[in-house]
């Protein structure tokens, strides 16, 4: 009877063991960098959301966190609304940049921007790329595709249905946009001329009449010297 209870005992504990590694195997990878919001719903404006990345370095602080914006949200409709002392957002042409002084090693990094809507989808993916103050890099941006979970995986926001009557807002008007003044409504008077071309013409003028005055000397001094030759000739006696 001991044996076999021995050998029981040890099959049991072998099966136990076995499927302890089989569970741990199968669960997906924790995010280490996850994205939440009050409102996740399709289509919702002026919505929040916080994004946390977990610390992995035990002697280095994040400085900076790079998110890649899913399409239909406008970077330059996002805003910063809580973030760590000193950071910043940057918005660029497929996402925004927050960073500043790095936070205390083994501190998660939180922060909050605000978006103008969120898209009409059933899940987003925020793509992040995640810096510490010693230079090293993760890339949270591997998208989860069916039962697979990958090893470095973007931050995922599942969405509630649009609420019925909601509509994609307008684009946000740019400076291209900005249309053009009436010519029939804006008074122009005509251009002053350069104080240069002011000068120019000054000194033009001026030398204009220099001209005109040596050319009518000249021609005096001529006519003196002609009529002072015909008086020679005739004999007539100079006064």
């Amino acid at each position: 009877m001991f044996p076999s209870s021995c050998a029981a005992r040890r099959i049991s504990a072998a099966g136990a063991l076995a499927l302890t590694v089989l569970f741990v195997s199968a669960a997906p990878a924790l995010a280490h960098v996850e994205v939440k919001s009050e409102t996740p719903q399709a289509l919702a404006q002026n919505v929040s959301l916080t994004f946390e990345a977990e610390a992995e370095s035990d002697s280095a602080g994040i400085t900076e966190m790079r998110v890649v914006l899913p399409d239909g949200i406008d970077p330059a409709g996002v805003t910063l609304q809580g973030q760590p002392k000193g950071w910043k957002l940057k918005a660029g042409s497929d996402g925004f940049t927050v960073g500043g002084p790095a936070v205390a090693v083994g501190t998660n990094a939180v922060f909050t921007v605000r978006v103008r809507q969120l898209p009409d989808a059933e899940e987003l993916a925020f793509k992040t790329i995640e810096t510490y103050s010693d230079g090293k890099i993760s890339r949270w941006i591997e998208i989860p595709k069916g039962d697979d979970r990958p090893q470095q995986p973007a931050p995922m926001l599942e969405l509630e249905a649009a609420a019925p009557g909601a509509s994609p807002l307008a684009p946000s008007p740019s400076a291209s946009d900005t249309p053009a003044p009436d010519p029939a409504t804006t008074s122009e008077s005509p251009a002053a001329p350069a104080p240069e071309a002011a000068d120019k013409d000054e000194e033009s003028g001026g030398s204009t009449g220099l001209l005109i005055a040596g050319v009518v000397i000249a021609l005096l001094a001529a006519a003196g010297g002609v009529r002072w030759a015909l008086k020679r000739r005739s004999g007539t006696p100079q006064s």
